[in-house]
């Protein structure tokens, strides 16, 4: 795999863990974690910069990139506690869609296959459709449930007379079969796209999509319990996608399609948490974040901080089934220090 530190900026790891190479499984023989970077935005419909996601992820810390970052809330380091590697960026061309595509499901594969949890810096969304099938050709096609945080269904059809592109990576993950349409639970949705031919495509699929009227009207933690309750029925794994953009763009605003009236920073990191602890997550990925068109860094920030909400809610699951004691939300900071 080539890093694209010369291309996309410095050569660094995610704060600081130690680096290790995809084409060579002994580097990583040990891994529960690899990240891989997608530098790609050449299936953008609207505004591209996704390419220099990955490296402002990585970068997003205001604390020594030392490969730690112990969880004041969960009480564990999901960079110590777990085995972290960072496999730098795959090589993906923005001019040709399905070589590059290919190059990162090949990776995403390699992971799993190595035992690993695969997380991916994104790039724009075009990259679900690799990570997603990467990480069910190992676990098994149609046995991974897919968990989905964003603005936009992603479920469209020909867009700009192509199969792949930012907003069809869910469809094409259905009818490849990667994936279940009932067991793709959507969470975030709001705005004008799509249309009503699009709706009616993924009601046949008995898609469960929770727009943002709905999780208003009956709470979020209320959607995320009856969506967790789909996405682990006859599956295996959980395969977690996060836009930012389902953040509302007055704290995400580094993003290529943003969608005003979506989910506080807070909302976002609480159900990443909720996601990563209870549910058995075997792969995820963090799109859309455009560094171009961001303020003070706001958006590579929150992206780092799902990251980091993910991992260390991973290691809290974890440690729990390890010792039999669950995680307490309600314990006081300094309680039993």
């Amino acid at each position: 795999m080539t890093r694209y530190g010369p291309m996309y900026g410095p050569d660094i790891t995610f704060l600081g863990v130690p680096p290790c190479t995809v084409e060579e499984p002994v580097t990583y023989a040990d891994a529960d974690v690899v990240i891989i970077g997608a530098p790609f935005d050449g299936g953008t419909s609207h505004r591209p910069g996704t390419r220099f996601g990955p490296s402002a992820i990585r970068q997003a810390c205001y604390l020594p990139h030392d490969g730690s970052r112990p969880s004041l809330a969960l009480r564990v380091d999901g960079l110590k506690d777990l085995c972290v590697y960072d496999a730098g960026d795959v090589e993906m061309f923005s001019g040709d869609i399905e070589r590059s595509l290919a190059a990162l499901e090949t990776a995403v594969h390699a992971v799993a296959a190595a035992g690993a949890i695969p997380v991916v810096l994104g790039g724009d969304h075009s990259i679900a459709l690799p990570d997603a099938t990467g990480v069910a050709r190992h676990h098994g096609l149609g046995r991974v449930s897919l968990v989905h945080f964003d603005a936009h269904a992603d479920t469209g059809d020909v867009e700009f007379g192509s199969l792949h592109g930012h907003g069809q990576p869910m469809r094409r993950l259905i009818e490849s079969g990667a994936v279940r349409g009932d067991r793709f639970l959507q969470i975030g949705l709001r705005g004008y796209w799509p249309g009503p031919d699009t709706l009616a495509w993924m009601a046949e699929q008995r898609m469960r999509s929770y727009e943002m009227t709905e999780i208003v009207a009956r709470g979020l933690d209320t959607c995320l319990t009856e969506a967790f309750g789909i996405a682990t029925d006859e599956c295996e794994g959980v395969f977690l996608s996060v836009d930012v953009d389902v953040v509302d763009p007055g704290m995400a605003p580094g993003t290529g399609t943003p969608e005003p009236g979506g989910f506080t920073s807070r909302q976002l990191l609480d159900a990443v948490r909720r996601v990563c602890y209870e549910l058995p997550v075997v792969g995820l990925d963090v799109v859309e974040v455009a560094p171009p068109y961001d303020h003070a860094d706001i958006t590579a920030y929150l992206g780092n901080r799902v990251v980091l909400e993910a991992l260390s809610a991973i290691a809290r699951r974890r440690h729990d089934a390890e010792t039999g004691t669950p995680w307490n939300p309600t314990q006081p900071l300094l309680d039993d220090r």
